[in-house]
């Protein structure tokens, strides 16, 4: 990024998309504490932890409004964005609304998580990579609860199926532009303890996302897809 004085800011940018609380906001923080620039999204006007976190940063860290499920809103965002750099954009976003056998999931329920979970986070990624460097990254956070092969125990099954999903659309994305040079990271945090992973999961917060982002920064310069976790080792499909 290119300043008005004609020096060249040598900082990298990240854009964290749904870093209002938990995990996104961590992965907010820790950019900053590693000397990025961050551009967190928030679902609505009201305010939240990221507000907080900005107005501490010295200007390093810019709120943007998204929901991510509105086609027009992720257009919007990139326009607003036209002008920056990145070299990272991650999508975090994810909801579950509870652990119902498949044939008991009422069919709103089916699409809402589906379309939050897998439809809308590549969205995003279609949408905004012109805006990734040739060398970044584009990340999204999954799980393991989507690798079909570690699936021995059942239970959870949309939330599964809609990570399955997710996974399989990258993997489709990453064939189509099998050429890019751009790093392609789909993301195990670990079970951690957030309204989503449960009080009982093994990983607090900020267990998992120092983790997540030292997985990153290794993959960094490696193109192709890779679905890893916040230790670094690969997850089965």
């Amino acid at each position: 990024m290119t300043g008005s004085t004609g020096h060249t800011d040598t900082r990298k940018t990240a854009l964290v998309v749904g870093a209002s609380r938990t995990l996104g906001l961590a992965l907010a923080a820790e950019y900053l504490r590693r000397g990025w620039d961050v551009i967190g999204t928030v679902r609505g006007s009201g305010r939240t932890g990221l507000h907080d976190l900005a107005e501490a940063s010295g200007g390093r860290l810019t709120v943007e409004s998204l929901e991510m499920t509105d086609p027009d809103q992720i257009s919007a965002l990139g326009d607003r964005l036209a002008r920056r750099t990145l070299d990272l954009l991650f999508v975090n976003a994810a909801i579950t609304r509870g652990d119902l056998p498949i044939g008991e999931v009422p069919t709103d329920m089916f699409t809402e998580v589906m379309i939050t979970n897998a439809l809308s986070p590549m969205r995003v990624v279609e949408s905004l990579r012109p805006l990734v460097a040739p060398a970044g990254t584009i990340g999204i956070m999954s799980s393991d609860q989507g690798s079909i092969a570690l699936n021995t125990d059942g239970g959870q099954d949309l939330y599964r199926a809609s990570k399955s999903a997710l996974n399989q659309l990258m993997r489709s994305y990453a064939a189509r532009y099998a050429d890019d040079s751009r790093t392609l990271l789909l993301m195990d945090p670990g079970w951690v303890r957030t309204e989503l992973g449960g009080p009982d999961a093994e990983l607090s917060v900020d267990e998992s996302i120092p983790g997540v982002v030292e997985t990153i920064e290794r993959h960094q310069g490696k193109p192709g897809l890779h679905f890893v976790d916040h230790q670094g080792q690969v997850v089965p499909w």
